[in-house]
């Protein structure tokens, strides 16, 4: 049996000042979440990243049953966590650079983009065959992770993938080996 897996990623309070680390929903994104809930096919199982911010979209999104799922979380920013980017470029910008420029670079003690790259991969694997259609709200960098591991591309094409706030990433998989599924979020994906 063919999993099919949509990603969604969470929706995104609309602060100025974006933060590493999690951020629970404004009522803006709590309402954008709401509206997106009837544009996904049904599904037989759905998962969430355990922060607030993903919990709080699959609860607007009118999900029931969600299982929390620990690999699914968002990458740890250690020493950078509850920091904005223009904080860290301006403390630490070697490290910054380093970080988005090498996969295995940490320099924050936190996780590497290839520590997230493994761990995604290794959950996405490990889903039963007869999880059938499911639906998972995620962060950006798990998205990210989930369409390096589908396209089994390099690492290095990490901060290449843009997936904003709502945006959906249709996966298709059996035995180990995705798929990625471009389409509309309406049913056909």
């Amino acid at each position: 049996m063919t999993v099919r897996l949509t990603l969604l990623c969470a929706a995104a309070p609309a602060e100025r000042d974006v933060r590493f680390g999690d951020t629970p929903l404004d009522e803006r994104a709590v309402r954008q979440a709401r509206a997106a809930a009837g544009a996904l096919p049904a599904a037989s199982a759905w998962f969430t990243s355990p922060s607030e911010r993903c919990r709080q979209t699959a609860r607007s999104l009118g999900w029931n049953a969600v299982v929390v799922e620990p690999p699914l979380r968002d990458m740890d920013m250690g020493s950078w966590q509850g920091r904005t980017l223009a904080e860290v470029a301006a403390d630490d910008g070697a490290g910054l650079a380093a970080w988005m420029s090498d996969p295995e670079a940490a320099p924050h003690g936190g996780e590497s983009v290839a520590d997230v790259c493994a761990r995604v991969a290794a959950w996405l694997d490990a889903l039963p065959a007869e999880t059938g259609r499911a639906h998972a709200v995620v962060e950006q960098a798990v998205a990210r992770a989930a369409v390096l591991r589908a396209l089994d591309a390099p690492m290095s094409s990490f901060w290449r993938v843009d997936v904003p706030p709502l945006s959906a990433v249709a996966l298709t998989g059996r035995n180990g080996r995705w798929n990625l599924r471009a389409g509309a979020v309406d049913g056909r994906a």
